[in-house]
């Protein structure tokens, strides 16, 4: 299987174009549109979310990822693997949370040369070939990284931060809920939010966070949008009060 995970958006030809070359490639292959609006130019809160959302796909999935504000530049293009699963994009600390929370994890330098290479579209030329590549049992096509290359050691654990809204407003962070206490509080946007199990624990219009179904804090509005009626965004801050 290949997941795909990029900031493409939800309209236009960049996910349909990756697409035709990993079935030319990787024919029979099933491919998952995991995300097409994963926070846009922002490889850090993109990170967090991978990291949360990857964990439920089976060992020999490949994730083909393009959050890559420096494509064309002097960003590398790499292979992880992690825990079984592949992943493979720019080097810009998309995959830091994947390594980090891995119990074992390898990584490639991709040295695949391809005979058209677009400054502005690695996606489809670099990156979905090496993926389809991967996905049909092929060894990566690369040389072994350092341990230490590229990685993002001053990113925190836990990113106490807005790293995605959804269709519905609800605002994702990237604090993983089980880190925090049941008695925890979040402040967001100047206002106290107290932890709920779910929607229908509390009122219409009332705000709260709660587990969400992968394992991160969310904050949400039962029957509203967390994002309008509290004026939360991508990169809003969060922070914690026990």
């Amino acid at each position: 299987m290949i997941a795909l995970f990029t900031d493409f958006g939800l309209h236009g030809p960049y996910t349909g174009q990756m697409k035709a070359v990993l079935h030319r490639i990787a024919p029979g292959i099933p491919t998952i549109d995991l995300f097409a609006d994963a926070p846009a130019s922002n490889p850090k809160a993109a990170a967090y979310l991978l990291a949360a959302y990857a964990e439920w796909f089976a060992a020999g999935t490949t994730f083909l990822c393009v959050v890559d504000p420096g494509v064309g530049g002097t960003r590398p293009p790499v292979i992880v693997e992690a825990d079984g699963r592949w992943f493979v994009g720019p080097g810009n600390g998309l995959f830091e949370l994947i390594q980090r929370r891995a119990a074992k994890t390898r990584s490639w330098d991709i040295d695949f040369k391809p005979a058209r290479l677009s400054a502005s579209f690695h996606g489809r030329d670099l990156f979905a070939p090496v993926a389809a590549m991967l996905a049909r049992g092929e060894p990566p096509p690369g040389q072994p990284r350092k341990d230490d290359a590229d990685r993002r050691i001053d990113w925190p654990d836990d990113l106490a931060e807005i790293v995605y809204v959804d269709h519905f407003g609800n605002a994702m962070t990237g604090l993983r809920a089980a880190m925090l206490a049941p008695d925890t509080k979040l402040t967001a946007a100047g206002r106290v939010l107290e932890h709920a199990r779910t929607f229908g624990d509390r009122p219409p219009g009332a705000a709260f966070w709660y587990e969400n179904s992968n394992g991160l804090a969310e904050i949400a509005v039962n029957q509203g949008r967390a994002d309008r009626d509290l004026g939360l965004a991508i990169g809003s801050p969060v922070a914690m009060v026990v």
